[in-house]
Formats: structure tokens, C-alpha cells, sequence
């Protein structure tokens, strides 16, 4: 299963973006996605596991939860948008590790990508960084990965430049 990870798209979502959702199973958003449009043009795309960020109105709320946690080939992820910064999460996400004991801890919110083996929680810390256009983020990234034979394979970080020729 290949899954693509991002955040952070805060009401833009360009071809780049549209690309590489194609080229996954499921897209995993954590958060401060902006506008309906964009989960909207997702969902059209492929599977959308999504979480609501701080900057998302009503409309998105009532369409995602504030956390999930769903498991894909016996790896278990949370998601949620705002963590708490690494390795000193906020209490809910101590919380909800503590409940949940996942493999994969996905957030977002501070716009900085950070891949990090947790070894206190036995879990791995993602943060894709930022998609979108809004923040003092200087790389917009995202992350594509594998969970193959109960594993995660093939973690790269995809920088989002202007949309290649080949792309289109």
C-alpha cells in the first residue's frame, strides 16, 4: 500500500499535489487543509484519511475529526494536526499514544518536516512539513511511503517545485 502524506495545504492544492495523490492508495492529510475544495479534489483522487487543523472552519470540522487512529497492515497510526513539538508532545497526544500505542504518529501545524524514530514511544514521528502556499515555511513537502508485509518501506520526502513538463 503506497500512501502519500501531507499538511498543512491551508486552501491550496496545485498539480503537483493532484499528481502525486495519483500515484498512491491513500492520501493522508494532517490538517489545516483550508477549503472544502481541496478535501473536496482529494477525495476525487483517491482515499482521504484527514484530520481538521486550527486554521479549519466549521465546514471542514464537521467533515473530520480532531485525531484518528486507523491501522493498515497491522501498522497502526494516529493522526492528528497538533502534536506538541517533538519529543514533548501536548496532553492529548500523550494521551492518545498512551491509549492507542501506534507505530506511526502523523501531525502537522508547525510546517517543518521532521522524520524521527521515537524510541521512548516506540513509534515513528512524521511530520510532512507544509503543501500549501501560507506560512514562513521556505520548501512546501510532502511524504510518500510504503507499509508492505507489516512494514514501512520506500519513506521518501517529495519537494513541491513548479509542476515538471513531464508532469503534465
Amino acid at each position: 500500500m503506497k500512501i502519500l502524506i501531507i499538511s498543512d495545504t491551508h486552501g491550496h492544492i496545485d498539480d503537483r499535489i493532484k499528481y502525486f495523490s495519483s500515484k498512491v492508495d491513500e492520501i493522508w492529510h494532517a490538517g489545516d487543509i483550508g477549503k472544502p475544495e481541496v478535501a473536496e479534489s482529494l477525495k476525487e483522487i483517491n482515499i482521504l484519511k484527514a484530520v481538521y487543523g486550527n486554521i479549519d472552519g466549521q465546514k471542514i470540522r464537521s467533515y473530520f475529526d480532531e485525531y484518528l487512529f486507523f491501522v493498515r497492515d497491522s501498522i497502526s497510526v494516529l493522526l492528528i494536526h497538533i502534536a506538541g513539538k517533538f519529543p514533548n508532545y501536548n496532553k492529548k497526544t500523550n494521551a492518545l499514544i498512551k491509549k492507542f500505542k501506534p507505530n506511526i504518529l502523523v501531525c502537522g501545524h508547525s510546517h517543518i518536516l521532521k522524520i524521527i524514530n521515537d524510541k521512548k514511544n516506540n513509534l515513528l514521528y512524521i511530520n510532512p512539513g507544509a503543501a500549501g502556499l501560507h506560512g514562513f515555511h521556505k520548501k512546501r513537502t510532502i511524504i510518500k511511503l510504503e507499509i508492505k508485509n507489516q512494514k514501512i518501506d520506500n519513506l521518501e520526502v517529495i519537494e513541491l517545485k513548479k509542476l515538471d513538463k513531464k508532469l503534465s
